[in-house]
């Protein structure tokens, strides 16, 4: 099944309120006395040609928690599209910071596999192949694209749920 822009954005509204399941969620914060981010990043494009494969950088490497799979995570993102350099979003914009199950199938693939390791504070760069965002097709806005995201986690929360990896 195809994520796509609205889903995402539906989700962030969502968890915004108050969440889409039975459990309870605790609201992730950030681990004591580590250093988040403040503002928004300014993303620019990679040189070279589109990668095949997710590609990572740690533009910062936070000192706080370490994120694992089936752990709520809450992010800030900016999103730009690779081939035109444009931003297409952020949530940045409304200061309300994106919370998803890390491996849960809540995200993008390649925000699942992308994020894996990175610790509160910290601020990555992800070019994600349409493979591992939104499909290869060109069909919505960003199926068939490679996709830049710079994410910062700026808190985990919420007690880690069972993630099925047989799937």
């Amino acid at each position: 099944m195809r994520r796509t822009v609205a889903t995402l954005l539906a989700a962030v509204v969502l968890s915004a309120c108050a969440g889409g399941s039975d459990e309870p969620r605790t609201a992730p914060s950030p681990s004591a006395n580590v250093p988040v981010a403040t503002a928004k990043p300014k993303v620019t494009k990679p040189s070279g040609p589109a990668p095949k494969d997710l590609v990572t950088e740690d533009i910062t490497v936070g000192t706080g928690a370490a994120v694992i799979p089936g752990q709520v995570v809450s992010v800030h993102y900016v999103l730009m599209e690779f081939d035109s350099g444009k931003e297409v979003e952020s949530s940045w914009a409304s200061n309300h910071p994106f919370q998803f199950t890390l491996g849960g199938g809540d995200v993008i693939e390649g925000w699942d596999k992308g994020l894996l390791g990175m610790r509160v504070g910290g601020r990555r760069q992800l070019v994600i192949p349409p493979r591992l965002g939104y499909g290869e097709e060109p069909d919505g806005a960003l199926g068939g694209k490679t996709l830049v995201f710079v994410v910062d986690v700026v808190g985990t929360g919420g007690a880690p749920a069972v993630v099925d990896d047989q799937q």
